[in-house]
């Protein structure tokens, strides 16, 4: 499976932003795909997941109510949808496919990675 992040920027506080992720490969194979952050000197943070055929979604606590997760089987692409930025949401955000574990939300539950795309909220 190969994954290709787009969709970041630069945009002031309260702004949104819409990440996309398209896969590619045996995307068959795709049991959830997730979208993690990491900030300069910190470690990489889940942000949100889907099932990918099921549709079910789970986000973190940091960005309910503000970040959506949604995908379109038939481009084979998942989505962020991000709302009501806070500066805090500064960070490169990558998107993840997960083929063996299930419904996880840490790095090591996900195989395949894109290559990361810079979000920067300025205040």
């Amino acid at each position: 499976v190969q994954l290709q992040a787009s969709g970041g920027g630069l945009v002031q506080a309260g702004g949104s932003l819409r990440l996309s992720c398209a896969a590619s490969g045996r995307t068959f194979s795709i049991n959830t795909m997730g979208w993690f952050r990491q900030a300069p000197g910190k470690d990489r943070e889940f942000v949100a997941r889907i099932r990918w055929n099921g549709g079910s979604t789970y986000l973190a606590d940091s960005v309910k109510g503000r970040f959506t997760i949604s995908r379109d089987k038939a481009v084979n692409t998942v989505y962020l949808q991000m709302n009501s930025l806070k500066p805090e949401d500064t960070a490169v955000y990558y998107c993840a496919a997960d083929v063996d574990h299930g419904l996880g939300s840490l790095p090591r539950d996900y195989d395949y990675w894109g290559q990361g795309t810079q979000v920067t909220v300025s205040s």
